[in-house]
């Protein structure tokens, strides 16, 4: 393709993505579903396990692929980075420090629940499908086999799970915090254990000393180096009326960018480093004045991207026998019970009124397209069959849908905002 026929067929792209998110949006809705959710079905809708597979020229004309030539579809892909890690920018800068801070207790419970609990019936299950099926590519490891499916089910949705807490109203509240601060603990511990898997695959230890290493590394930097510095130049972000300069937002976008940079040459993924540069952005005015400037074009135009590149790569239908749907039925139900239902008595325990505690079980047990990317690495490397991943996919749609009606129906929709 020309540089012309490149941009001709981009366009065309955007305008049938954002067409056919919001069509499904419209549907979703009918069914209490937010819009995030609808971008995720619009992009499996839009991949080959439905329009590839009715009409698979028509799906091939619209978004063409070919690793060996330059494409259209190939420039989808850091688009939808760029989207995302704006919009998790915008989720930190939205994060409520005070609120974890006040309930460290909860916040750590519920993430640790969330993380130990999953792993370790993950990490079970693992060892059987090794020992009893060939759900595992021969010459994996049963560590490794084990390893990934036990950190494949502590992923939380963690995009997902900020855009469904913004849907519900749940900003500032001490579940929609809780809920968010886990599940961003959650995730981050669950690419660090991907790390392990994949430095005992290349037999160095290197990669898993850089990503976890590396990362705590830059958690203290955010909190100990940048927080302290952009609160000492609040005043030249800012003009004369109280507004956040050109500048200003420049110089934050630009940490933006650095921070996604840093974490995804960590290994961790760009989504923490733009999260946690959002939390080291001062309140205030500053905030406001980004958030007004970058969120709208973020969320109607360069997330749907990444939603619909992630469902573009998606194939569903490869499970064909009663057994295969059997073993899928188990994973879902490990992955609830894991990671739901340990989220919510974490919450209990800690004094969390039994409501809420159901409401960040839910929430939590959402997985997902954070879970599409790790399986999709898990398959890359030759980790997973491509049948086990199919499985692990359901489970992400599945546990995803769920999240919203479920939340409905467990908690009543009535929440709140605390700031205790």
């Amino acid at each position: 393709m020309t540089n012309s026929q490149l941009a001709e067929q981009f366009f065309l792209q955007i305008a049938v993505i954002l067409l056919v998110c919001r069509l499904v949006g419209m549907v979703a809705r009918w069914f209490g579903q937010p819009q995030v959710v609808a971008e995720m079905i619009a992009g499996v809708c839009l991949g080959p396990s439905l329009l590839g597979l009715f009409f698979p020229e028509l799906q091939s004309a619209i978004f063409p692929w070919d690793r060996t030539t330059r494409d259209s579809q190939s420039y989808i892909y850091p688009v939808s980075q760029l989207g995302l890690a704006l919009y998790m920018f915008t989720v930190g800068m939205d994060f409520r420090l005070d609120i974890v801070r006040s309930r460290w207790t909860s916040s750590l419970a519920v993430s640790l629940a969330g993380m130990l609990s999953p792993f370790v019936l993950g990490a079970g299950l693992g060892l059987y499908f090794h020992s009893a099926t060939d759900l595992f590519p021969p010459g994996n490891s049963a560590w490794a086999s084990a390893t990934f499916l036990g950190a494949s089910m502590c992923i939380t949705a963690f995009p997902m799970l900020a855009r469904i807490i913004r849907y519900k109203g749940l900003n500032g509240t001490r579940m929609g915090t809780v809920a968010i601060g886990a599940g961003a603990i959650d995730d981050a511990c669950a690419w660090c254990l991907l790390a392990l898997v994949l430095s005992s695959i290349e037999g160095s230890p290197q990669t898993a000393i850089k990503s976890i290493g590396g990362g705590l590394v830059f958690v203290l930097a955010i909190a100990c180096l940048l927080r302290p510095l952009l609160l000492k130049m609040q005043r030249w972000l800012t003009r004369a009326d109280d507004e956040v300069s050109e500048a200003g937002l420049v110089i934050c976008l630009v940490l933006m960018a650095l921070g996604a940079l840093a974490t995804d040459k960590l290994g961790l993924h760009a989504v923490f480093g733009s999260f946690l540069v959002g939390t080291a952005i001062p309140r205030g005015t500053v905030v406001r004045g980004v958030t007004e400037r970058v969120e709208p074009l973020t969320v109607a135009l360069l997330l749907p991207m990444f939603f619909t590149f992630s469902g573009l790569n998606t194939q569903i239908g490869l499970l064909n026998t009663s057994q295969s749907w059997l073993l899928c039925l188990l994973v879902l139900i490990v992955a609830m019970v894991g990671k739901g239902v340990s989220c919510w008595l974490a919450g209990l325990a800690t004094g969390i009124p039994n409501r809420e505690a159901l409401g960040i079980g839910v929430l939590m047990n959402a997985r997902g397209l954070m879970e599409l990317i790790i399986i999709n690495i898990g398959r890359e490397r030759g980790l997973i069959s491509n049948q086990l991943f199919a499985m692990l996919v359901i489970m992400a749609i599945v546990t995803t849908l769920m999240a919203s009606p479920l939340f409905d129906r467990l908690t009543g929709s009535v929440i709140s905002p605390q700031t205790d």
